[in-house]
């Protein structure tokens, strides 16, 4: 220790002082900024699995080795900086005195041997790093260079630092080898070579630890003063960035999309309130937390810049440079968002206001111009208006995750760009016009294409086998295996239809039971939700869980299979559906027909032969991960597999999801136009893929590109169809009775029935004694809502045309019969009068069916009709189509609930055993009542939601006749329907109409004034 290594000491010492705090001030303000983020509470637990998880990330560094080279030397310079902490603060005593070093462990061997890996690994690693910069530089063609847009100047500091800490920790080592003489070639292998070239000084080895001491202190001042130096603060964000990832599983936050939250909880469209809840992001202070830690942890490496689909051809959108807009905007916003500033939805200002509600001036004067200036710039917005993210941007993203799956540091780019087209969508009504087509199609038609819901089954009428229809051909699911999700592409669209007749025939073939579902399929809503439109999505998602529980009804969970040949169906049934309450086991058809294949129960005969390249849908790819089902399958049809150079994890997208299917593309090159060159590059005879949305575009891709002579004779297949192609085909009669289950009824519910009393003698009722009796003239319904005239539906779901029970005439109590009447008790929310007799399963119901063991004074209804059948009929029961006016039926299609007009009591009613027999056997000129000209399909949805798919048509329903008292002739106290008013619409029958709800606008409207998407003012 001499003179010269006291100055250096305490120069080292004094300003590292000020660095510290430099530190310590950017991570102050980086963790106050991040607090700005609305919760999620989800991110903390559970703490074991994601603590793992952090681990495994970081010592096997399993992201980063995704890119090879760049894998081994970052995790090489990982490694230098965390562990030659310990060395650099051993630089501190060095300057002051150039022979210290940790005392017990500073002169173990192991402490030199790792000195000596780590001053050489980081060497190395931090070498290999900027080679590879400055080869990725964008000096090469712009759209080439993954580091096209990140910022250079702080690139170029940290590797320096990183390099002169590597060097300082060789350096100080072979000084003091060569000053004090002691080294092991064990621990000393290169440092002792590096010795032979120094001079034996101790003020040198002072001198080296006081610039590797220096190093270090500027980069903790720098970063200190740059809270958006991603490149240096991920160093230290990574790890909790990881921890705190969407899956706890594990996984990338791909798969479903994040469910749209507000105070840390999902949003329920049917009861948000835009004045209160938080619908998507329109302001840097909408994303949650973990979005402001993703934009903090940013190293703007450019992986996902170099794997995005629209990048690559030429669009606007980088997720890397959307990602530092975010967080460049953030933190320059911070300091007006900190000090308590906020601004409503007009622009005004609603956080530092006085006690009048006037901006307070004082505390904004206390804010800086720039940060204020920052508070005004819209977060998406075009140039003109100063938009922090350009609307070409947010609508360039395909989602299909590539950013997601490549980012090393788990940062969850879609779910944040799903966030911003979700405000934009149902907050400001701005989107591309073309998905104002789909959401129209989607509400009112149930399908992108505005098809009409009773061609779903017309691809049926193609095949020369039967194929059952659940309501139609099959009352349950009893006896099935599989329920086959068809989707619109694969009922609609021509080139999907043939994936469709594929994967049935190949399922009937391996004599697995399956069904589909028919008109009462609709979308799932995968592209309502991926544009934006949540409420469309909930509103889908909601109708169709409760369609597939009717289906499910009573089967145990593990026997709720479904299988989809639509990549984007299984995503969402999958993966979203137990998001909202839908929880069904979901395959995809590759998946399925290769188990059939396995189990011997699909046998290839005739080998395809041709050289095919596969192209792996995102959403069955990286969004779940199925990657070897179809390829396996490919090689059990013989066909010959030639990869493109993008496959797997690293597929180029076709250009179809996020709902750009819909969109046109205005700028750079089409997606699917690469992604199909790509293929062609591999001279296949085939391109075959497991997705009707995949299909489509490459499809139309080959197509323009034979058009300019290139491609010719390739075609655009299915994996399934590759598959059909290698087996020998069976006849249409072995395929119908390989689909054909015969379903047990349901075995009758037999009631004890009491000898009968002899009955008394008719006598007149008077209103107390009506009032007191049980009412079963019409078909009473469970449930508190019940329809005038015998029409209850259960819950808030009424029949088109039926009033609630609440506003029937209090006086038709009177005519209640004295006995309750003992009907057909039906399964489900229609029930027969009385609730009791024989339970009966399906769509079709008897209304009256007669029990022969029962005395005839219970055979007959209490209440009856004054007139009979035209023609006799077993059981009064009506198959197919035809439905008792009144009754309630399972399905789409309802009964309407008309309220009927009380017919006047015959003067002498007839003994209820002869009335039966009158009715059978005499025909009845003039009926009374009256049924419908059409089957009425009713639409109605519980809790208010009006139904997307087709329009339930106006027609009403014929009144029924009330049921006169048993006994009585009808006297003054015998309720009789009123006329309408004058002002009243009726129909065609006489009978008041119900007026119809009004409709929502749009059927997007939201309460307190939101703009319904799809108009603009």
């Amino acid at each position: 220790m001499n003179a010269l290594t006291v100055t250096l000491g305490t120069i080292g010492a004094t300003l590292s002082l000020l660095c510290w705090a430099s530190f310590f001030g950017g991570v102050r303000n980086i963790v106050r900024a991040i607090m700005i983020g609305q919760g999620a509470p989800d991110r903390w637990r559970p703490f074991f699995p994601r603590f793992k998880q952090m681990l495994v990330e970081f010592i096997a560094h399993t992201r980063m080795n995704k890119f090879r080279t760049v894998g081994w030397a970052h995790w090489l310079v990982m490694v230098g900086f965390l562990g030659g902490f310990m060395l650099w603060f051993e630089a501190y005593g060095q300057t002051f005195d150039p022979e210290f070093h940790w005392p017990i462990i500073g002169g173990w061997a192991i402490y030199h041997l790792w000195d000596e890996i780590l001053g050489i690994g980081t060497v190395v690693g931090i070498s290999a790093l900027i080679i590879i910069r400055q080869l990725n530089h964008p000096r090469v063609p712009e759209r080439l260079a993954r580091f096209t847009g990140s910022k250079f100047a702080p690139a170029y500091v940290i590797e320096s630092i990183v390099l002169l800490e590597g060097l300082g920790m060789i350096f100080v080592k072979a000084g003091k080898i060569s000053a004090y003489g002691h080294s092991n070639p064990a621990t000393d292998f290169f440092t002792r070579q590096v010795a032979e070239l120094l001079p034996a000084s101790t003020t040198m080895v002072a001198l080296f630890a006081f610039v590797k001491l220096m190093s270090g202190m500027a980069f903790l001042y720098l970063v200190g003063r740059n809270t958006t130096w991603g490149v240096a603060w991920h160093r230290f964000s990574a790890f909790p960035n990881i921890y705190f990832k969407r899956e706890d599983d594990g996984g990338v936050a791909l798969g479903a999309a994040k469910p749209m939250m507000s105070k840390g909880q999902p949003v329920d469209m049917e009861s948000a309130d835009p004045d209160n809840d938080t619908f998507g992001a329109g302001r840097i202070e909408d994303f949650s937390w973990k979005g402001w830690l993703d934009f903090t942890t940013c190293t703007e490496c450019g992986r996902c810049q170099s794997q995005c689909p629209a990048w690559n051809t030429g669009k606007p959108l980088s997720p890397k440079l959307l990602i530092m807009s975010l967080r460049d905007h953030g933190y320059a916003k911070a300091p007006y968002l900190l000090a308590g500033g906020r601004k409503d939805m007009g622009g005004d200002e609603v956080g530092l206001v006085d006690a009048e509600g006037n901006p307070n001036e004082g505390a904004l004067a206390k804010i800086s111009a720039a940060a204020k200036a920052e508070a005004e710039r819209p977060l998406v917005g075009d140039i003109e208006a100063g938009g922090i993210i350009d609307p070409e941007v947010l609508w360039s993203c395909t989602t299909c995750g590539a950013c997601v799956e490549q980012c090393p540091v788990d940062i969850e780019h879609v779910d944040h760009i799903i966030d911003m087209r979700r405000y934009q969508v149902l907050i400001e009504s701005e989107f591309p016009s073309e998905l104002a087509g789909l959401f129209k199609n989607l509400e009112n038609k149930g399908n992108p294409w505005g098809q009409n819901s009773k061609d779903r089954l017309n691809w049926i009428n193609e095949m020369d086998f039967q194929i059952p229809v659940f309501g139609k051909d099959a009352d349950s699911f009893d006896g099935y295996e599989y329920l086959f999700w068809v989707g619109c592409a694969g009922a609609y669209e021509d080139r999907a239809k043939k994936t469709t007749k594929a994967v049935a025939e190949l399922l009937a073939t391996a004599g697995v039971k399956f069904m589909v579902l028919g008109a009462e399929e609709t979308c799932t809503g995968d592209s309502a939700r991926r544009a934006g439109n949540e409420f469309l999505f909930q509103q889908l998602a909601a109708q169709n869980i409760e369609v597939l529980n009717s289906v499910f009804e009573g089967v145990e969970q593990s026997r709720k299979k479904i299988v989809v040949t639509c990549a984007h169906c299984f995503n969402a049934l999958n993966n979203e559906y137990p998001q909202v309450g839908g929880n069904y086991e979901v395959v995809h058809h590759t998946q399925l027909l290769n188990r059939l294949v396995r189990a011997k129960q699909l046998i290839p005969v005739a080998s395809v032969s041709q050289n095919v390249t596969y192209h792996d849908p995102c959403y069955l790819g990286r969004h779940n991960k199925v990657y070897d089902a179809p390829r396996e399958l490919m090689e059990a049809s013989g066909s010959t597999l030639v990869e493109m150079p993008r496959h797997g994890e690293r597929s180029m997208c076709c250009g179809a999801g996020g709902a750009r299917m819909w969109m046109e593309e205005q700028l750079g090159k089409r997606i699917n136009i690469d992604r199909v060159d790509e293929a062609l590059s591999t001279s296949p005879a085939k391109i075959a893929t497991g997705c009707p949305f995949c299909r489509v575009m490459l499809t139309d891709g080959v197509t323009a590109r034979q058009e300019q002579g290139q491609g010719e004779g390739v075609e655009v297949v299915d994996v399934a169809q590759l598959m059909l192609d290698a087996i020998d085909r069976v006849d249409a009669g072995t395929l119908t009775e390989n689909l054909t289950v015969v379903q047990e009824p349901k075995a009758p519910v037999v009631e004890e029935v009491p000898e009968a009393e002899p009955e008394p003698a008719p006598v007149a009722q008077t209103p107390a004694a009506a009032e007191a009796a049980p009412a079963g003239g019409g078909l009473a319904m469970k449930g508190p809502a019940k329809a005038p005239g015998g029409l209850g539906m259960k819950g808030a779901a009424k029949a088109p045309g039926a009033k609630a029970s609440d506003e029937a005439p209090a006086e038709a109590a009177t005519a209640a019969p004295a006995a309750p009447a003992k009907g057909l008790a039906m399964k489900g929310p229609a029930k027969a009068p009385g609730g009791k007799g024989l339970a009966m399963k399906g769509a079709a119901k008897a209304p009256g069916a007669k029990a022969e063991s029962a005395p005839a004074a219970e055979a007959a209804p209490a209440a009856e009709a004054p007139t009979a059948p035209a023609a006799p009929v077993k059981g009064l029961a009506m198959k197919g189509g035809g439905k008792a006016p009144g009754l309630a039926m399972k399905g789409a299609a309802k009964a309407p609930g008309a309220k009927a007009p009380a017919a006047p009591a015959p003067a002498e009613a007839p003994a209820p055993a002869a009335a039966l027999e009158t009715a059978a056997a005499e025909p009845v000129s003039e009926p009374t009542e009256t049924k419908p000209t059409a089957p009425v399909k009713g639409l109605a949805m519980k809790s208010g939601f009006k139904r997307p798919g087709p329009k339930a048509p106006g027609t009403a329903a014929a009144p029924a006749p009330a049921a006169p008292a048993p006994s009585a002739a009808p006297t003054a106290e015998t309720p009789v329907e009123s006329a309408p008013e004058p002002d009243q619409p009726t129909n065609g029958n006489g009978t008041p109409e119900a007026t119809p709800p009004a409709a929502k606008p749009g059927g997007l409207g939201f309460k307190s004034g939101a703009k319904a998407p799809g108009r603009k003012n």
